[in-house]
């Protein structure tokens, strides 16, 4: 048997998208719905539907408030999350966005996805001049939250009836990481 070249390390890539190229939202659709199986904390306990996960995705890069992030291993994608931006009405909490909807497939896992989308997220916040990124996940999501607090995410508190995930109650941790030193400007929605 001839010597076997050893394989290629995986293509890693985190993208923010302002519209979905070819089979990309199809490709995020299966994800979201694997995720979802899995237990991923995307707010659907069941996936919802092929017709329902491309409406929602569409939906998504159609609010004005709301950043797509998509995850790519070997040009395929397996996760997203959002960056969630306060609304302009929002004076007293202009400083803080929040990262939303974040995972990564099942398959897909274990290759530095889920850290480098976070990281992503994080970069894009600090650009966009907010002092504060928050998120909130269910207990459940053990490997969320260990990736979390191994980035400086502190929790502030606990939901006690958070989510009701296949007839149990599951609580809710709700996290925020300090992004910079908070200053004058509270924002891009400041004047």
């Amino acid at each position: 048997m001839p010597d076997e070249a050893p394989p290629l390390p995986a293509q890693r890539l985190i993208e923010r998208i302002t519209e979905f190229a070819d089979d990309d939202l199809h490709a995020l659709c299966e994800a979201t719905s694997a995720a979802i199986i899995d237990g991923g904390g995307f707010g659907w306990v069941n996936p919802p539907g092929m017709m329902a996960l491309e409406t929602y995705f569409r939906g998504v890069l159609l609010v004005p408030e709301r950043e797509l992030f998509i995850a790519r291993l070997d040009g395929m994608v397996v996760g997203s999350a959002h960056l969630v931006r306060p609304p302009r009405n929002n004076e007293a909490q202009a400083h803080a966005a929040q990262l939303m909807h974040s995972y990564i497939a099942p398959y897909a896992r274990g290759h530095g996805l889920a850290r480098s989308l976070t990281l992503e997220v994080e970069e894009r916040a600090r650009d966009l001049g907010y002092h504060v990124l928050n998120l909130d996940v269910r207990e459940t999501q053990e490997a969320a939250i260990r990736l979390y607090e191994s980035l400086g995410y502190e929790r502030w508190g606990v939901h006690p009836d958070y989510a009701f995930v296949r007839g149990q109650v599951v609580r809710g941790f709700f996290y925020f990481k300090r992004l910079r030193k908070p200053g004058v400007r509270r924002g891009p929605n400041a004047q």
